[in-house]
């Protein structure tokens, strides 16, 4: 007889168990049950007049369904991408262009005496000032003022500032040191130019000619000790400076300025009369980004008019006064054979010094 709860034909054969035994290595966890994509209404629920058995449910761990993002936008939103890459990458090289591989260029220069008409001026340095044309100068490097500092197509300010203070800097060691003045030193000038010019400079300082190429005035600002000393106040100075960009990777200072200096000759006392020597420099220095980092110069023109000098002074080496009470040598300036066609031509000039350049005389 079967047992309570057993089908009156008994267990089947084969089955262990019976047909409950068949399901229970199904297990109904919560996640199965939550994973059904149909759910059975309630008994309240399906007795409503049109009530349906089942309803359809999201499926478990599935967000709200939303569009997924088409195709053709993602590889809109690529090619976005890709384009602002390149306008960003074509305008870093238009801004910043590369070092150009450009060797420095030699310096050409050109050095003229100007000589007086007649008896040079002499007395105390502050009165000679105060009766010269450089009265109203101010005095050493103050003299040598900045323009306003702008930037250009391709360097900042701060470029185009460093660039004005390193012509600054070379005009202050070349021409206002006194040790540079006196021809004691050189070095400092020479750190201030690109290394590319040192074996000229160099040649130009131990061996210098009237070529246009090798005059260490061309440079610097160099009296001949044996002959003048300095009258021991600080030159006047008046002058001007202006940059150019004259490529994407240069920028060019051209100065100009008149610097006027008391002189006396060479072993006198301080109660000897001194006399005014006046020289106009104008140079042209350029800057390519490595120079501005570097903070040096390539001096690509030099031109300087000094005096009073005789025209017969060779001022190539060192400038050559003519000092308190004395005249110009009359002679010219030493020949030229235009004919010597298998020798470098010289580049001597000489120039007369207009009288208002001098200081006017003291009174009776």
């Amino acid at each position: 007889m079967a047992g309570r709860g057993d089908p009156p034909e008994g267990t089947p054969e084969g089955l262990p168990g019976g047909g409950e035994d068949e399901y229970r290595s199904v297990v109904f966890d919560e996640s199965f049950v939550r994973a059904a994509r149909l759910q059975e209404y309630s008994a309240r629920e399906r007795m409503g007049e049109h009530a349906r058995a089942v309803r359809s449910r999201p499926a478990w761990g599935r967000a709200p369904a939303h569009p997924r993002p088409r195709q053709g936008a993602l590889v809109f939103v690529l090619v976005l991408a890709v384009v602002f890459a390149a306008v960003v990458y074509l305008s870093a090289r238009n801004t910043y262009q590369p070092l150009l591989d450009r060797r420095a260029e030699p310096l050409r220069s050109m050095v003229a005496p100007l000589a007086p008409q007649g008896t040079v001026p002499g007395g105390d340095p502050a009165f000679l000032y105060a009766h010269s044309p450089a009265a109203q100068f101010r005095t050493g490097a103050a003299g040598i003022t900045f323009p306003a500092a702008e930037r250009t197509a391709h360097f900042s300010e701060s470029q185009v500032v460093t660039a004005l203070s390193t012509a600054k800097d070379y005009l202050v060691q070349s021409s206002l040191d006194p040790d540079v003045l006196t021809g004691a030193a050189v070095r400092q000038v020479r750190l201030l130019l690109d290394p590319e010019q040192a074996e000229q400079f160099d040649r130009s300082v131990e061996s210098p000619a009237d070529d246009g190429r090798h005059a260490a005035t061309g440079w610097l600002v160099r009296f001949d000790p044996a002959e003048a000393a300095l009258a021991g106040t600080q030159a006047r100075v008046r002058g001007t400076m202006r940059v150019t960009e004259v490529e994407p990777d240069a920028l060019e200072v051209a100065t100009d300025h008149t610097l006027v200096y008391a002189v006396r000759p060479a072993g006198a006392g301080a109660d000897a009369d001194a006399s005014l020597f006046t020289v106009r420099r104008e140079l042209v220095l350029r800057f390519d980004r490595e120079d501005l980092r570097m903070h040096r110069a390539e001096l690509l023109a030099g031109r300087v008019q000094a005096g009073p000098q005789s025209c017969s002074a060779d001022p190539s080496g060192a400038l050559h006064p003519v000092f308190a009470g004395q005249r110009a040598d009359p002679a010219g300036p030493a020949v030229t054979d235009p004919y010597a066609t298998g020798s470098r031509a010289a580049a001597a000039l000489c120039g007369a010094l207009a009288p208002g350049a001098q200081p006017s005389r003291p009174g009776p």
